[in-house]
């Protein structure tokens, strides 16, 4: 059986709607493309970045903080509840074969670190222009193309 690519889609939970409509967009490029998203499964850009996915049909993941799964925002198939707060970032960076950075705060910044740390592809969407080692794309769909083809590259070299 081949495994579906995994896409992460960081970004801050209380998001401008500017980025929220990027999120929203990246979203329905990964599902259009048969990835599958994961993210922190709660709000900002990560509700919209899974209304967009569930748009097109696609599979999306939540990676909660804590115990109890009803957190997740609605557009979230498959909520896992972990119960270890933002360490659970890692386990997001983790799962994902690549990682679509957003504007946010600490909380992105430690994913984005997490991806370095863990040799993930990482492409920056309008955001972390501050970050040495970031791929850049200018659109949600060239976004989405550069990771899949930077996860499949990484994928190639690991194996």
């Amino acid at each position: 059986m081949k495994r579906r690519l995994v896409v992460a889609v960081i970004g801050a939970g209380d998001a401008p709607r500017a980025v929220c409509t990027l999120a929203f967009a990246l979203g329905r490029e990964i599902a259009r493309r048969g990835a599958v998203l994961i993210n922190g499964g709660r709000t900002g850009v990560m509700e919209s970045a899974a209304a967009g996915a569930r748009k097109e049909g696609g599979r999306t993941i939540g990676i909660l903080p804590g115990y109890d799964r009803r957190t997740a925002n609605s557009y979230i198939e498959f909520a896992i509840a972990t119960g270890i707060g933002e360490a659970r970032n890692a386990v997001i960076v983790a799962s994902a074969d690549a990682v679509i950075a957003l504007a946010g705060e600490g909380g992105t910044l430690a994913e984005i670190g997490f991806a370095k740390k863990f040799g993930k592809p990482i492409v920056a969407l309008d955001s972390w222009p501050e970050i040495d080692g970031l791929h850049r794309a200018e659109t949600p769909a060239g976004a989405v193309a550069l990771a899949l083809k930077l996860a499949v590259s990484n994928s190639r070299r690991r194996n």
